[in-house]
C-alpha cells in the first residue's frame, strides 16, 4: 500500500420514503420532514431537522446587504448562544474555523495536510517541535506566540473535561520559547492521537482562557470571542448567527486568502421543506442540510431547472463521503454472537439497492471495510479481495444454516424522526426476510436508542459514529476498544465484541510513527484482514457530506475536478479543521443577470 500524505511540515425494494417525480421540479416545495442522519465529528449525537418551529428564514437578519453577505444553513439546530469552542456539539457554527483555529488542517480529497497556525512540526525521538506562525494577532490586537499554543495543549492535558484531553495521554510537558514550541512525550508516544489533535483541536488565547474557572474554560458562553480566524462575531439571535470580516485575519497577507463576502449569517435550520424552500430562492446560498432527491432538481429538465444548484460532484454520489453506516450487531447476545450468523447478514444485504431506493444516488455503498474513500491507500485490496463480502442471498443461507438461528425474530433499531433510516431499515428487513432472518424494526427516541447501545440492550441497530479521520486509527479504536463496561461510553465498541489481540494491534498502530508506513500498513492489514473475518460490524453505505450551493448570488463552490476541490461543509469538525475555509475563500460574487 502507497500513501499520498505529507509529513506535517508540508502543505496538508422499496420505494423511497419521499420521492420527487418530475413535477417536483417545477416546484420542489412538498418535501415531507426527513432528518439528517450524517453527525458532526465534533459532535456526540447526530443533528436532526425534525423541529418545525425552527426558523429558517434568511429574512428575518436585517441590515446586511445581500450582494455582501453569504447565508449558510443545515449545521445549527437550535438558537446559538455558545461560542466556546471546546463546547462540543453545542457551540454556534463558525465557532471553530471562522473565530478559532488549529495548527493544521487536514485535506481529506488529497489526504495530505497544511500549516495553518503552525507553519511545521517535527518529530525527534520522543518530542515533537512547533514552529507557530509568525506575524498572528488575536482579534483584540494581542500578538499570537508559542505561550498560546503551549497554554492550550496543557489544558487539555491538566482539565479532564477538555474534549481533546485524551488526544495528549501520552504528552509530558508542553513548553515555549518565542514562536517555538516543544512537546515532550513519554514512551512510546501516542503518535494517532497527537496528529488527530494537531488538526482539530482549537488553539485558544491564554491571556483570556486563564483568567476562566476550569468550568467556564469547557462549557462557558464566550458570547464575546477573542480569536484568529478570517471572522468576527457581529450579532446573533434565536434564529441565527451573523459574523463579519476579520480585517486583521493572517491569512490575507500570508497565503492571499481574502473572503469575497464581508458578513457570513448561519440560519437555524428548520424542517427540510423549509431548508428546500429557501434554498431555492436563493435566502440561503450554502445549504449542508441533508435534502433528499437533491439531485433530482438539479438534473431536472436535463439540467436546465432553473434552479442554479450545486453539489461537489456533478452525478452521483454527488456528495462527499462523511462517515460509515454501520449494521451495529449486539455479539453479546445470541444469535448476533455467532459469526456465522454475522456473515448470513452481510452476504444478505443490497447496499446498492438500498443508496438508490432510499438516496436516490446521493450517496454511495459502503467497502467491506467500511473505511471512508479518503483513506483507500490504507486498504490491503488482497485482503479485501481474499475476505471480503457482497450482496450474495444464497451464500448467506449457506451461513446462516450453520448459525444456530432457529427463527426468533429480532429488532432493528434506528432513531423516531430519522426518515431516510428509517426507509433503509425496511429495505434492509426485507433483504434479510428474503434469506430468513426475521427482523422488526423500532424506533426509539434518539437518547431512548443512544442508551440501549451504551447498554447493551439491543439486538441489532444502526450506527455511524464511524467518522471522517485522516488515519483508520480512530475507526478500529472504535471497534475493537477495550475494556467493555457495563455502560459503554464515547461511542467506543458499542457492539460489544472482545479481541484483546486486535485491541493491541490498535494500540500498536497508535504507538507507531506516522512515519512508519511499512509497519503501519502491516498492522492495518491484520485488522482489516480480523475485521472481515470477525465482522463485529456490518458496514452498509457512506452518509454524505450533504452540500448543496445555489448560485443566484455566489458561485464557484467547491466542486470535484476544480481549483476549489475543497470540503464545502461547516459542520464542527470540517469548518476549522478540514479546508472548508478555502472553499468559502474561493466563493466569488454572481454575474450581474443580463437584461
Amino acid at each position: 500500500m502507497k500513501r499520498t500524505m505529507k509529513a506535517m511540515n508540508a502543505k496538508w425494494a422499496r420505494n423511497r420514503a419521499i420521492r420527487w417525480g418530475t413535477a417536483a421540479v417545477t416546484v420542489a416545495l412538498t418535501l415531507a420532514t426527513a432528518s439528517a442522519c450524517t453527525s458532526s465529528p465534533s459532535s456526540s449525537s447526530p443533528k436532526t431537522s425534525t423541529s418545525p418551529t425552527a426558523a429558517s428564514s434568511a429574512a428575518a437578519v436585517s441590515g446586511f446587504p445581500r450582494s455582501e453577505t453569504l447565508y449558510t444553513s443545515g449545521t445549527a439546530y437550535a438558537p446559538p448562544t455558545i461560542w466556546n469552542p471546546f463546547d462540543l456539539g453545542n457551540f454556534a457554527t463558525g465557532t471553530q474555523g471562522l473565530i478559532y483555529e488549529p495548527l493544521f488542517l487536514y485535506d481529506p480529497v488529497k489526504n495530505t495536510y497544511d500549516p495553518w497556525l503552525a507553519t511545521s512540526g517535527t518529530w525527534s525521538g520522543n518530542t515533537y517541535t512547533i514552529t507557530v506562525r509568525n506575524g498572528v494577532k488575536w482579534s483584540d490586537g494581542t500578538p499570537l506566540t508559542g505561550a498560546d499554543v503551549a497554554y492550550s495543549i496543557n489544558l487539555a492535558m491538566t482539565n479532564k473535561s477538555d474534549p481533546y484531553n485524551s488526544n495528549v495521554s501520552t504528552v509530558k510537558s508542553a513548553t515555549a520559547s518565542g514562536n517555538t514550541v516543544t512537546v515532550t512525550f513519554n514512551r512510546p508516544p501516542g503518535y494517532s492521537e497527537w496528529q488527530d489533535y494537531l488538526w482539530k483541536a482549537p488553539v485558544i488565547p491564554q491571556h483570556i482562557w486563564s483568567k476562566l474557572s476550569a468550568t467556564q474554560q469547557i462549557t462557558g458562553a464566550n458570547t464575546k470571542p477573542v480569536g484568529t480566524g478570517p471572522m468576527l462575531l457581529a450579532t446573533y439571535n434565536a434564529t441565527e448567527v451573523a459574523y463579519q470580516d476579520n480585517p486583521n485575519w493572517w491569512a490575507i497577507s500570508q497565503l492571499g486568502l481574502k473572503f469575497k463576502f464581508k458578513y457570513l449569517v448561519d440560519v437555524v435550520n428548520g424542517s427540510n421543506n423549509v431548508e428546500l424552500s429557501a434554498l431555492t430562492a436563493g435566502q440561503v446560498d450554502w445549504s449542508n442540510n441533508f435534502l433528499p432527491g437533491i439531485n433530482e432538481l438539479i438534473s431536472g429538465l436535463g439540467g436546465n431547472a432553473g434552479y442554479g444548484l450545486k453539489t461537489f460532484y456533478a452525478s452521483s454520489p454527488y456528495m462527499l463521503p462523511a462517515n460509515t453506516v454501520w449494521l451495529e450487531p449486539n455479539t453479546t447476545k445470541a444469535p448476533m454472537n455467532n459469526v456465522n450468523f454475522r456473515k448470513a447478514m452481510a452476504y444478505a444485504i443490497n447496499p446498492q439497492q438500498l443508496v438508490s431506493v432510499v438516496y436516490s444516488g446521493i450517496t454511495e455503498p459502503a467497502g467491506a471495510t467500511g473505511l471512508l474513500p479518503n483513506l483507500k491507500p490504507y486498504i490491503d485490496q488482497g485482503v479485501v479481495s481474499q475476505y471480503g463480502f457482497s450482496y450474495n442471498p444464497a451464500l448467506a443461507k449457506q451461513y446462516l444454516a450453520k448459525s444456530g438461528y432457529h427463527g426468533q425474530n429480532l429488532t432493528l433499531e434506528v432513531p423516531d424522526g430519522w426518515t431516510d433510516w428509517m426507509a433503509g431499515v425496511q429495505v434492509i428487513s426485507q433483504d434479510l426476510a428474503a434469506v430468513g432472518i426475521k427482523v422488526t424494526p423500532t424506533f426509539p427516541q434518539y437518547a431512548a436508542r443512544t442508551t440501549d447501545l451504551t447498554s447493551g440492550s439491543y439486538d441489532l441497530a444502526l450506527d455511524n459514529n464511524a467518522q471522517l479521520d485522516s488515519t483508520p486509527w480512530s475507526y478500529f479504536q472504535r471497534v475493537y476498544a477495550l475494556p467493555i463496561e457495563g455502560q459503554q461510553t464515547a461511542q467506543l465498541n458499542w457492539e460489544r465484541f472482545s479481541s484483546p489481540s486486535d485491541w493491541a494491534l490498535v494500540q500498536q498502530a497508535g504507538s507507531t510513527p506516522v512515519t512508519d508506513t511499512a509497519k503501519l500498513d502491516s498492522i492495518y492489514s491484520q485488522l482489516e484482514k480480523d475485521f472481515l473475518q470477525q465482522l463485529p460490524q456490518i458496514p452498509v453505505w457512506f452518509n454524505g457530506a450533504w452540500f448543496q450551493g445555489n448560485t443566484k448570488y455566489w458561485t464557484n463552490y467547491a466542486a470535484n475536478g476544480t481549483s476549489n476541490e475543497n470540503t464545502p461543509v461547516m459542520w464542527g469538525g470540517y469548518l476549522g479543521a478540514m479546508t472548508t475555509v478555502y472553499a468559502l475563500a474561493a466563493l466569488a460574487p454572481a454575474p450581474a443577470p443580463t437584461p
